[in-house]
């Protein structure tokens, strides 16, 4: 207790008490439904049960206290809905192209705004497959047609070329197709943009760039490309009062060395998101990323937009390997997330928090000893 409030103190001390600038909101608690969720849950389910299942999960989810919703509704350049653009996801169906007898998306949002949640349609944007097979790809998919040109990249996975004209088109058509036949209350992008630091990927069209634009280098030109995507989304989803989030990589590094997504821009300048919502997946002793420092960086990084962290639910209990001298403080504690969300709401920019993801708190085979331990903690500052 005695560290816990030191580690309180010297985080308040260095937000020079911000904690009272927080804005009067109510605070955005969410969860995470992931493909794997989906997969494990309603593959193979008719409709009626189908349905029951996903009223459970909503309930479950609203009866711990959240109010919010993060449903991966695109993985694999699919959808979880009927779409003219995409087509129905192997995820949920079995088979990809194989419709379902009811809308999963339409579903969820019937249950959640009921109970008076929110909803934001999570979209991998680029991810195609995440091997190199393309033997089972619907001939409905839209990433059939570019398979022999340059808009698609296969390495270790395919990918649509984040630099491709035609990739920001159909992105763009496919978030467009959801704010005008959904009432979501968001669209959130993850972590993934560019799956490569390969030069090939895009060279076609940094070399055109280039011709305009001699100084630009690769790296720069990649950071251009999908800040291009995200402002166009942004602009699209505020079309139809829809707002729109970006849960990056919560290592600022790896944003500009491995993703190429601007995260210093999307967060200082208005008109590329509403929310940030960083992936802060580390403890409190992680060595080389401790949380307290990450949350003061996306803290100095998200001056006008809204931030709402991500919390790594998946490691309580769990020996953390990457934490290198910290790799126990996940089993050796049961109130990490707890003391995270306190320490969250003393950001300026604070609009709530959310948790990576659904089973690791409703899947028994998934839970650990401290798992309960540190639900009835958090419980206890959310309620």
């Amino acid at each position: 207790m005695l560290s816990f409030l030191v580690v309180c103190f010297l985080f308040t001390f260095s937000f020079q008490d911000k904690a009272s600038e927080v804005k009067k909101i109510e605070e955005s608690r969410g969860m995470f439904i992931s493909y794997i969720e989906l997969s494990n849950y309603l593959k193979g389910k008719d409709e009626d049960d189908g349905r029951e299942v996903i009223k459970k999960m909503v309930s479950n989810i609203h009866d711990l206290g959240f109010n919010m919703i993060i449903l991966q509704v695109r993985t694999f350049s699919d959808a979880i809905y009927p779409s003219s653009i995409y087509p129905w996801s192997s995820v949920v169906s079995g088979k990809e192209g194989d419709a379902l007898s009811y809308d999963i998306l339409d579903a969820f949002l019937k249950f959640c705004h009921n109970k008076k949640m929110k909803l934001f349609a999570w979209i991998n944007p680029y991810r195609i497959r995440g091997d190199e097979d393309v033997s089972d790809l619907s001939s409905f998919n839209p990433a059939v047609s570019y398979l022999s040109t340059d808009v698609v990249y296969i390495s270790e996975g395919v990918y649509y070329n984040p630099a491709a004209e035609e990739t920001k088109n159909l992105i763009i058509s496919g978030v467009e197709e959801i704010v005008k036949n959904y009432d979501v209350d968001g669209i959130l992008f993850d972590d993934y943009f560019y799956p490569t630091t390969d030069y090939s990927i895009d060279l076609k069209q940094f070399t055109t760039y280039q011709k305009s634009h001699p100084n630009v280098t690769i790296s720069e030109f990649r950071l251009i490309e999908v800040s291009d995507l995200i402002k166009r989304v942004y602009k699209v989803c505020h079309q139809h009062d829809v707002l729109f989030a970006v849960s990056p990589d919560a290592n600022i590094e790896n944003n500009y060395q491995m993703h190429y997504a601007d995260v210093w821009l999307w967060g200082s300048e208005e008109g590329y998101v509403d929310y940030l919502m960083p992936q802060i997946y580390y403890g409190f002793y992680n060595q080389t990323k401790p949380f307290i420092d990450v949350l003061q960086q996306w803290e100095d990084l998200s001056t006008e937009v809204l931030l709402m962290p991500v919390l790594a639910f998946y490691k309580v209990g769990v020996v953390d390997k990457f934490a290198k001298d910290g790799m126990n403080e996940w089993v050796e504690n049961d109130d990490i997330i707890m003391r995270e969300v306190l320490l969250s709401r003393n950001l300026k920019q604070y609009q709530g928090f959310s948790l990576f993801r659904y089973d690791y708190l409703f899947n028994s085979t998934l839970q650990t000893n401290t798992t309960m331990l540190e639900v009835e903690n958090m419980k206890k500052i959310i309620k």
